[in-house]
């Protein structure tokens, strides 16, 4: 029985002698290329050479000493290429923590949010009537006289009704007024043209 193993003898064949010089000649280039192509990413750089030297040994004829070079530093930049692409397409994958990192932390932003959620609620309890009204003047920009006409009823009407949805407003809230505070100014939320009437 005769058991030849590769390399198992001392004399390497001239297929692994030309790997093991292309190695020794284009390995240092090839990789400094790669870092300077990942902007300086080490360990993938390795796997990318590694990767460009395994489809030279599949793929082409070393044996004869021919250039390699170009091809070498070519599938090397595509390989690069390629992965940069599949890292683009797909999502970015997370562990169960990071996305509570990336979250904006600004409690204006928080504050915002909640008080929305919380006046969404309250203006369910409202009746379709004094939603519209102050949809109407509040969302739509329109005046008392203009909404009047959109809703198809007259303008002290439209203001009878934004008066009382916007009590109701306060009430669902929590917001209690004394007969003795005086309201200043509008609220940010309003338009202009919804205190003209």
């Amino acid at each position: 029985m005769n058991w030849v193993v590769m390399g198992s003898c001392g004399v390497p064949s001239p297929r692994e002698r030309a790997i093991r010089a292309l190695y020794d000649e284009e390995v240092g280039g090839l990789y400094a290329y790669v870092v300077r192509l990942l902007g300086g990413d080490r360990h993938k750089a390795e796997d990318v050479v590694q990767e460009t030297l395994l489809r030279c040994w599949r793929t082409q004829d070393i044996d004869d000493g021919g250039p390699v070079r170009a091809w070498l530093f070519t599938v090397a930049r595509n390989l690069v290429v390629d992965e940069y692409r599949l890292r683009t397409t797909r999502p970015r994958e997370v562990d169960g923590n990071v996305w509570l990192e990336d979250l904006p932390a600004t409690s204006a932003g928080v504050d915002t949010l909640l008080s929305a959620v919380v006046l969404e609620k309250a203006f369910q309890q409202l009746s379709p009537k004094h939603r519209e009204a102050l949809y109407e003047t509040y969302y739509a920009g329109r005046s008392m006289r203009e909404a009047g006409l959109v809703l198809g009823v007259p303008p002290g009407t439209v203001k009878s009704r934004v008066h009382h949805a916007v009590r109701a407003l306060r009430l669902a809230l929590g917001v209690v007024e004394r007969a003795d505070q005086e309201v200043v100014g509008r609220p940010d939320w309003s338009y202009a043209s919804a205190s003209a009437a």
